[in-house]
């Protein structure tokens, strides 16, 4: 008979059908270790196929619109921080795309969202990304200064889509047919990978910042009005990377 260690580290190398197979020869086993471990595979392929669920009812704008041609989901990152760029993200995804966990990049852990980026980045048909500077956004205001990044991001798609999914918004000045939709990012695929190019990209950018500028702690707000933050501009002064619309009442 196995050890209950065998019976795991089998479990562990192997995936699909085969660990289906060794999972029901391990059904009968009384012992409480095989026990726990059947239990933890079935609750694995449990969730599992929620999440397929999930993402299969979150392709219903993808569905909708699949006879246009290429879909491109439009989002951004960065509307509210005090410091840094907007940044937006314009993603067209493979019609059969399988991605899992796919979701409003708020809602998912900073190492959720950095596996994703990678899977995303390796599995798009293209991605597109937008920056606007602060300095942009004290110029022609924030909500603009967004539209600006989105349309750059548009821009650097290596296929032309003929049609945009976007998180709440309608962008000016862009011909392709648009489709608003709010709360976008938890109701389309392509929206939600284009939420979390644009999260994962600004707030790589920020940590680079922070190694330039450390008194501040860019790393670890991204930006955004904390406590730590506001301290920290009262006390340094404005950054070169600070809006200087955002801040006036700090300072």
């Amino acid at each position: 008979m196995k050890t209950i260690r065998e019976i795991k580290e089998e479990l562990q190398a192997a995936s699909g059908t085969e660990r289906e197979k060794l999972l029901e020869q391990h059904r009968e086993d009384s012992r409480s270790g095989v026990v726990s471990l059947v239990k933890k595979y079935d609750r694995e392929k449990e969730l599992l196929e929620k999440e397929k669920h999930r993402i299969e009812d979150m392709k219903v704008y993808e569905n909708t619109y699949s006879h246009v041609g290429w879909i491109c989901g439009i989002d951004e990152a960065g509307r509210g921080p005090l410091a840094g760029p907007v940044v937006a993200g314009a993603v067209i995804l493979p019609e059969d795309s399988k991605i899992l966990w796919l979701n409003d990049s708020k809602q998912l852990s900073a190492k959720k969202r950095e596996e994703l980026y990678d899977v995303i980045m390796e599995e798009a048909i293209s991605v597109g990304v937008g920056y606007a500077s602060p300095a942009r956004i004290d110029e022609i205001n924030i909500l603009q200064a967004t539209y600006e990044a989105m349309r750059e991001a548009i821009s650097k798609l290596s296929v032309q889509p003929q049609i945009l999914l976007n998180d709440a918004v309608t962008i000016p000045q862009i011909e392709i047919p648009q489709v608003p939709i709010v709360k976008g990012d938890a109701k389309s695929v392509s929206i939600a990978a284009a939420s979390i190019i644009a999260k994962v990209t600004r707030d790589r950018l920020m940590v680079e910042y922070d190694k330039i500028m450390p008194e501040y702690g860019f790393a670890s707000h991204k930006g955004y009005g904390s406590k730590s933050h506001i301290e920290a501009i009262q006390k340094y002064g404005p950054s070169p990377i600070h809006r200087a619309t955002f801040i006036k009442n700090f300072l």
